[in-house]
């Protein structure tokens, strides 16, 4: 579920899809709206974007790819991922992330094109691709780590902590868990305080400048992991998840399979 709360310019996008917030196509879409609105919604300021449960977000719903015995439900999530990624970077106002716990995947694709990241002491970011048969969101996560560690986390499905992210300059505030909806309005707050019609056009100002143009680039990482399935390759590495050294744990240490996915 994806509800949106708008109070004092602030919009809050929560998103609660338990257990892990691995998101279904419709999910992904639906988050896509919710951005959208908040954006063309004139008495919106900033969004804040967050979830409830046991940590921000785990990529897409493996279990729905699984069932499908096409590539609909692959096709159906890749242009969900997509969209949702393309609506927090075009959102017409900043984009305020708050994450806690885990950020998979598709976690990354969100806060990778978020404006500014609010994280508690606890949240940890990843891309556990490879071990899940599938790529993407290198584009995202090169937006928050340097080059060669992002190369590196995506080679050996490492995680990074906020704290490392801090250092990077890439999250803005680190926050016990407790405080971290606090912190995220706090600094939307900051942002809701200025004259709209600036800010506006600053988020527009910024994307104008970006060096690299994150659709295109995020659409051509795509393209692989669509090879990856056609050929079979996702199949045989999703049949092993959970049973090799380099598979992502579950969050507290149970065996999660296809509750997590890839972006």
């Amino acid at each position: 579920m994806i509800t949106t709360v708008v109070d004092g310019g602030i919009a809050e996008i929560v998103v609660d899809y338990p257990p892990v917030n691995a998101l279904p196509v419709a999910g992904w879409y639906a988050l896509a709206d919710e951005l959208r609105a908040a954006g063309a919604n004139p008495a919106v300021r900033v969004v804040v974007l967050r979830a409830e449960g046991r940590g921000f977000n785990a990529g897409v719903d493996i279990k729905e790819i699984q069932r499908d015995k096409g590539h609909q439900a692959l096709i159906g999530a890749n242009r969900g991922c997509f969209a949702a990624f393309a609506a927090v970077y075009d959102c017409a106002v900043p984009v305020v992330a708050a994450v806690h716990g885990f950020c998979l995947g598709g976690g990354i694709g969100l806060v990778g094109n978020a404006d500014v990241i609010v994280a508690s002491d606890d949240a940890t970011f990843g891309l556990p691709e490879v071990d899940r048969g599938a790529l993407g969101a290198a584009t995202h996560l090169s937006r928050l780590v340097p080059q060669l560690k992002a190369r590196a986390m995506m080679y050996t499905s490492a995680t990074a902590t906020a704290a490392e992210l801090h250092a990077f300059g890439s999250v803005h505030t680190v926050v016990p868990r407790a405080k971290l909806r606090d912190a995220a309005r706090a600094v939307a707050g900051e942002i809701a305080a200025k004259d709209p019609r600036v800010i506006r056009m600053a988020k527009e100002a910024f994307n104008g400048i970006d060096p690299w143009d994150v659709k295109r680039s995020y659409r051509f990482e795509q393209g692989f992991t669509f090879e990856l399935n056609l050929a079979g390759i996702a199949d045989e590495v999703r049949s092993g998840f959970g049973s090799t050294p380099k598979a992502e744990p579950a969050p507290d240490g149970t065996d999660q399979k296809a509750d997590q996915g890839d972006g």
